[in-house]
């Protein structure tokens, strides 16, 4: 869910005549024609009873339909896998027919977009799901923080976690059959591709990370184990999608919702190698500098280190996210850390980021208070240029969509 900004501290590269952000770049079965992508942003406006997007939602994804790539909000692919208020899903008809009015705008405009495939695990809370139930994990530990859900006045609220309940092995089969359920339905709507969303605390990711499993069975216990959720998530999308049409995102560094490995360049440089047979569309990191100023780690050696190792043991195209400003990315993809770089806050308020890029014009400032949940007031009503000169009808601002 997070939306975060941490700035990397590379020095300013000068503009050239060439910029590597406007060459285009080839991905799995795609040619892209510029390397900026929109990042997954969890926003919760979809329609309610029933998580379904709406035209609203098609209007926004529509309006930044410039990107590369858009990867859309994390989806959740059942109820149990579902974490905040307000997101939307993938598992009823009517949310295929809703994302289906999302994909043909995009279509419409240009665009292309990937579906994230999402299960919290963990974070969650039972007033999120089915029949009140208390929400999974690969084991009976307690994250820190606290759950978005909606009260009883319909209103967003945070309340704390609860003790969540260990998977039983036979179980298992299930949760893939979820994300395999998912990617058919994904597939259905129309979408270019699909995002496995291994990454910032959230089910894959807390079977991976060696402090939030504590299993004995083949879920747990060395890397190898610890991985094999995500593998045959992996695995059971590929048989829906190809492996060309396929991405997966991964946090290395991690600490957003209380995650943490002991040994991360073993457990990361393993994922990197193995997700390297697959011979997906693409890995999708978090930049690991973004969590290192957390733990009080150097952030240049930190990431240094661990993009290195993904680099050696990954050899498809590599997307980062995380803090990116124009000038940090033309860097890192000049330095070659990676191919594409996706942005998330900027696109939210830019919707059209690459034309602002490419003219080196100024950016409208995002508002915080409107991240989650509203309707269009900070959702669609950001300007492009060509509406701050006039050229363009202004956008709508009416409240009907609340």
């Amino acid at each position: 869910m997070s939306i975060s900004s941490a700035n990397i501290p590379i020095a300013e590269v000068r503009r050239t005549g060439t910029e590597r952000l406007f060459q285009p770049v080839g991905l799995g079965r795609y040619n892209l024609p510029h390397r900026i992508v929109m990042a997954p942003l969890t926003r919760s406006r979809a329609r309610q009873p029933g998580n379904v997007p709406t035209a609203l939602n098609a209007s926004y994804y529509a309006q930044r339909a410039s990107a590369a790539l858009i990867i859309s909000e994390a989806t959740q692919v059942s109820q149990q896998g579902q974490g905040y208020a307000w997101t939307p899903g993938i598992h009823s008809h009517d949310q295929v027919e809703g994302w289906r009015l999302v994909t043909g705008a995009v279509h419409g405009a240009g665009g292309l977009i990937f579906m994230q495939l999402w299960h919290v695990g963990r974070i969650s809370h039972p007033s999120l799901q089915p029949d009140g139930m208390i929400p999974v994990a690969p084991s009976a530990i307690r994250p820190a923080g606290e759950a978005f859900i909606e009260n009883e006045k319909g209103e967003g609220a945070l309340v704390p976690f609860v003790t969540p309940r260990a998977l039983q092995t036979e179980e298992m089969h299930y949760v893939v059959q979820q994300y395999a359920r998912g990617a058919r339905n994904a597939l259905e709507a129309g979408f270019d591709g699909v995002e496995v969303h291994a990454a910032n605390g959230y089910l894959p990711d807390q079977f991976i990370c060696s402090r939030t499993n504590r299993r004995t069975d083949q879920y747990g216990g060395p890397i190898e184990n610890r991985a094999r959720l995500l593998t045959e998530v992996t695995e059971a999308v590929c048989e829906v999608w190809g492996p060309n049409r396929i991405g997966v995102r991964l946090s290395p560094l991690g600490i957003f919702n209380d995650i943490g490995d002991d040994e991360p360049e073993i457990t990361f440089g393993y994922l990197a190698e193995k997700l390297n047979e697959y011979g997906l569309a693409y890995l999708h990191i978090v930049n690991p500098a973004a969590a290192a100023i957390g733990k009080g780690i150097e952030p240049d050696l930190a990431t240094s280190r661990m993009l290195q190792l993904i680099r050696e043991k990954y050899h498809g195209p590599l997307i980062a996210a995380g803090g990116f400003d124009q000038d940090t990315a033309e860097a890192w993809l000049k330095q070659g850390k990676a191919d594409l770089i996706a942005f998330g806050r900027k696109f939210l308020a830019n919707p059209d980021l690459p034309e602002r890029f490419r003219r080196r014009a100024h950016l409208n400032a995002d508002d915080a208070s409107t991240y989650y949940g509203g309707g269009v007031k900070g959702y669609t009503d950001y300007p492009t240029l060509a509406q701050e000169r006039g050229e363009e009808a202004k956008p709508c601002v009416d409240d009907r969509w609340r």
